[in-house]
């Protein structure tokens, strides 16, 4: 009896929190697998591969993952269908899916004209950027100081253009490159300056309008 208790809070711990599945295969683009799975809390598992043995697991605000789910809500958890039919040039295959303790929802589509699917797509690709971005930020620190500083001016542009999520990812590497003096000057000053940015998302919206990007 006391088995079959646990067995069901349990089951009903796993419906409450269900998982939005979105992946991208694209070959010959870079990269030409991505993988995101999003939990309601904001947990995401990040992968480039199907059989990734190292995700890379990152948070997003707990306002944006109640977007992105509000979404999946109109787009009925991925019960129709959301391919357009339409004669249009191969963009990837996308797929959204709906795990929780029903059997999974899912959808494959090239191309859709529903708003909310764009919308939520925007969102993943949105995702995947910042983590190209983290990538290639990590890879300059750690092998190319004198590529660190077009890193950065990448990363500003993609907040100027409000496409960065998971702010918190970036200041370790922030705080390496604006501490360490082997790094030009430039990219310490800039590195700061980012840095002191995503430490106050709150103001970061205003100062973006405000300034139009991070002084040098």
């Amino acid at each position: 009896m006391r088995l079959s208790l646990i067995t069901l809070c349990l089951g009903v711990a796993f419906a409450a929190d269900p998982i939005i599945f979105y992946s991208k295969s694209f070959p010959n683009s870079t990269p030409a697998y991505v993988s995101i799975e999003l939990s309601k809390n904001g947990d995401i598992v990040y992968k480039e591969a199907v059989d990734d043995e190292q995700p890379v697991k990152l948070k997003i605000e707990p306002a944006e993952a109640d977007e992105i789910f509000a979404l999946a809500e109109k787009l009925d958890h991925f019960k129709r269908p959301l391919e357009s039919g339409l004669k249009v040039a191969f963009m990837g295959e996308k797929t959204f899916r709906w795990v929780s303790d029903a059997p999974p929802q899912e959808q494959k589509f090239n191309y859709s004209q529903d708003l909310d699917a764009n919308k939520l797509q925007d969102w993943f690709e949105r995702i995947s950027e910042s983590e190209q971005l983290f990538f290639f930020l990590e890879r300059t620190v750690k092998y190319d100081k004198l590529g660190v500083y077009k890193a950065l001016l990448q990363l500003e542009a993609a907040y100027d253009r409000k496409r960065l999520v998971a702010w918190s990812q970036y200041l370790p590497l922030l705080d390496r490159v604006a501490k360490n003096s082997s790094y030009m000057n430039v990219a310490r000053e800039r590195a700061a300056s980012l840095a002191e940015v995503f430490r106050a998302p709150k103001a970061a919206p205003d100062a973006s309008k405000n300034s139009g990007q991070v002084q040098p």
